[in-house]
């Protein structure tokens, strides 16, 4: 009997299960390590004031075909919900301001975008970029910060682009390579585009009403829990496996015993852990991608809380509040609009801040009401608040960033039975996560077969 042990039970390993259910038949022995004592990983859907909340990851970009796809074959494609036509707003300079419009991942395609936003000098310097020669040297690797400040100005990096890369990655644009972070402008840039502004131009993706994002009604959930009965996998939680070694000509996974096959699917510091034996140049690669810490504060408030008809508001970096970014999310989704009351999430913590992680629940509520107050004005006491801590929840992805994966791949590929999926790679976002599980799966599923 063929068994593999996937460690790491997050979306990753899951996707990686079900994928080698598929491709290795019923008879397949499938064990899924987690260290926790719940499945999910980075996804976790709890219940608030009543109802479902996500307070990790709470949308999927529906443009890509992963997701979609994979909760077609799983039966859950009438869970799709869409967000409304709200805007999102940016904090900065102690006030308001609409969320630019024209821009990739907040780098602008035109001055005018950042009308209000950014002050005169900026925007001249922006409309004027295209006059200054651009040297990009094709292949090279910078951080957004470098690139985005040596043409546009401090002010574009803090106020428009931090907001935005701080939302996804939970860091700042100096920690954020441009060719992992921002893939479609480097290639822009690479194909010849003779200013930022072209590149961007070029970049931003052709006007579609199709929506861009979807959730899950009843949260992610629904899909942790299908993806786990239609895998048929053993699950050991509480169990974080360790002792891969090779055995043979199989392996060992302590506490398994001997398998066919081991797919990780786990943070980079524990997948350096892990391989440090039997892939040691591997593990010194996983070892290189540092990973960021943050908080998700869940807010159920009184269904007549003067919230703004905004679905967002993220923060420009150096604001005097805690909260670098507020999801109004019973603004945001029409489905969480119909509850008894009004959600909101207050998230903190950026790349080397990782202090505020570890504050206490009160606290943690304390700023959030305070933050979201400075913001909204408005000083409702929740109903009932969830305070969700993740812990070297996102990878940071630096200036050279697919260097060292390709090193990673590399060096993983020289190893049989061995494969690795995850956040760590190619994209933070579930539909990454699902692409990439798919892809080790099939390699994994390979060759073991022969």
């Amino acid at each position: 009997m063929t068994t593999i042990a996937v460690v790491g039970g997050g979306i990753s390993g899951l996707t990686a299960a079900y994928r080698l259910r598929g491709a290795l038949g019923p008879d397949a022995r499938i064990v899924v390590l987690e260290a926790s004592d719940r499945l999910g990983g980075k996804l976790r859907t709890t219940e608030l004031a009543g109802g479902p909340v996500d307070v990790g990851a709470e949308a999927f970009i529906e443009r890509r075909p992963e997701v979609p796809a994979l909760l077609a074959e799983l039966g859950l494609s009438d869970q799709v919900e869409h967000p409304s036509s709200a805007r999102p707003l940016i904090w900065s300079g102690g006030r308001l301001h609409p969320m630019p419009t024209g821009t990739l991942m907040g780098i602008p395609a035109r001055a005018d975008s950042l009308d209000g936003l950014v002050d005169a000098d900026t925007l001249a310097r922006v409309a004027a970029e295209p006059t200054v020669p651009l040297h990009w040297d094709r292949g090279a690797d910078v951080s957004v910060a470098e690139l985005v400040g040596s043409r546009f100005g401090e002010q574009v990096v803090r106020r428009s682009v931090d907001p935005l890369l701080g939302g996804v990655y939970s860091g700042l644009s100096d920690t954020a390579g441009v060719r992992a972070t921002v893939p479609t402008l480097a290639a822009a840039l690479d194909a010849g585009a003779t200013s930022l502004t072209e590149a961007v131009g070029r970049a931003l993706p052709p006007a579609s009403d199709a929506p861009v994002f979807g959730a899950l009604h009843d949260g992610y959930g629904v899909l942790l829990d299908a993806l786990t009965s239609a895998s048929g996998a053993e699950i050991i939680s509480a169990t974080a496996g360790s002792g891969i070694r090779r055995s043979g000509g199989r392996w060992a996974v302590d506490p398994v015993g001997e398998v066919d096959g081991v797919l990780l699917a786990v943070p980079a510091d524990r997948a350096a852990e892990l391989l440090a034996g039997p892939a040691p140049a591997a593990a010194a690669q996983a070892a290189r991608i540092p990973l960021a810490s943050s908080v998700v504060v869940a807010l159920a408030l009184p269904h007549d809380a003067g919230l703004p008809p905004n679905s967002g508001i993220l923060v420009a970096t150096g604001e005097n509040l805690a909260a670098k970014a507020f999801t109004l999310s019973g603004r945001k989704w029409p489905h969480l609009a119909r509850r008894e009351v009004l959600l909101a999430r207050a998230s903190f913590g950026r790349f080397g801040d990782a202090g505020i992680v570890d504050a206490d629940d009160e606290q943690l509520i304390t700023l959030a009401r305070a933050d979201l107050a400075t913001v909204t004005g408005v000083t409702d006491a929740p109903v009932q608040a969830v305070v969700q801590r993740w812990h070297g929840g996102l990878p940071q992805y630096r200036a050279g960033h697919l260097d060292v994966v390709a090193a990673l791949d590399a060096e993983i590929a020289q190893v049989d039975g061995l494969e690795l999926a995850g956040s760590m790679l190619r994209g933070v976002g579930v539909p990454a996560c699902v692409a990439s599980a798919t892809a080790a799966a099939a390699r994994l599923a390979a060759a073991v077969a022969g």
